[in-house]
Parts: C-alpha cells; sequence; structure tokens
C-alpha cells in the first residue's frame, strides 16, 4: 500500500489530525469539534476544525462510522459528502440521529465520520441523439425484481 502526503490545516490546535484506526484501513477517523446534542430525527452540521489540500485528481470522501449508525442511529445526511480537491474550508458533516427515542450526545473530540480519498476521473460528456443498448435498458428502481 502507498501513502500520498496530503496538507492539513486546523482552526486549533486541539483538532486532532485524521487517523486510521487500524492497518488497512480505507477510512480515517474526524472527530467534532464542538459538543453537539441531536434529539430524535434531528440533523445538525457539525464542524470538525480541519481544512485539507488533496492533490487535483482527488476527492476525500465523508463516511458514516459504522459504530455510530449501530449503536446510536447516527448517519451522515448526504453520504458520503464530497470534498473536492480544490475546496480549502473547514469540513463540516451533515450529521441525522435516526432513532425515534433517544438523543445522542457527542462531545469536543469524538469521532463522527470516516474519510475515505480516491482517485477521480474527469469526464468528457457528449450529447448524442440515443445511447446504446445494454442489458438493462431504461429499467431502474425496483427493475431486478429483488425486494
Amino acid at each position: 500500500m502507498t501513502t500520498m502526503d496530503v496538507l492539513v490545516s486546523t482552526t486549533d490546535p486541539e483538532v486532532p489530525l485524521p487517523t486510521y484506526s487500524h492497518p488497512g484501513d480505507a477510512g480515517a477517523d474526524i472527530t467534532t469539534r464542538v459538543d453537539v446534542e441531536l434529539a430524535p430525527g434531528e440533523r445538525a452540521t457539525v464542524p470538525t476544525g480541519l481544512r485539507l489540500a488533496l492533490p487535483d485528481g482527488y476527492v476525500a470522501l465523508v463516511h458514516p462510522r459504522s459504530g455510530l449508525a449501530s449503536k446510536h442511529g447516527v448517519t451522515i445526511v448526504n453520504a458520503p459528502g464530497t470534498v473536492d480537491a480544490g475546496y480549502r474550508g473547514e469540513i463540516s458533516v451533515t450529521l441525522l440521529n435516526t432513532d425515534s427515542s433517544q438523543p445522542v450526545t457527542l462531545r469536543k473530540g469524538d469521532r463522527i465520520a470516516q474519510l475515505v480519498l480516491q482517485r477521480v476521473e474527469r469526464a468528457a460528456f457528449i450529447q448524442v441523439e440515443s445511447l446504446p443498448g445494454s442489458h438493462r435498458g431504461d429499467g431502474g428502481f425496483g427493475s431486478t425484481g429483488a425486494a
């Protein structure tokens, strides 16, 4: 596995840099820089205190943490969130408490999401009169008949 350098700036010296919990992990954990309480069904945009300078041709995808989802019902509204290579502002994560009865309290420094870095391809979109056929055709949601 290769590594690449990613420049990181923080809004506060106490904000931890993204960290991989285990060798081979795809996602690096990121934390909240503020305390937040999410009532049942509530969402909030939570600042992380992190700013990145990704190399051109890369994206950071913000994924939910499986532990928060399974234990507390917390997910990310627009998962995965997209941090483009040209963005230099603070990364924020819009969290949603899906639990119908229990609030969730997150404290400054709690892990709230994972960053997965990936290469991206740029497309040249070419307008045509019709598209070539495929096995699936134009079958959309539910077209496979599977539940």
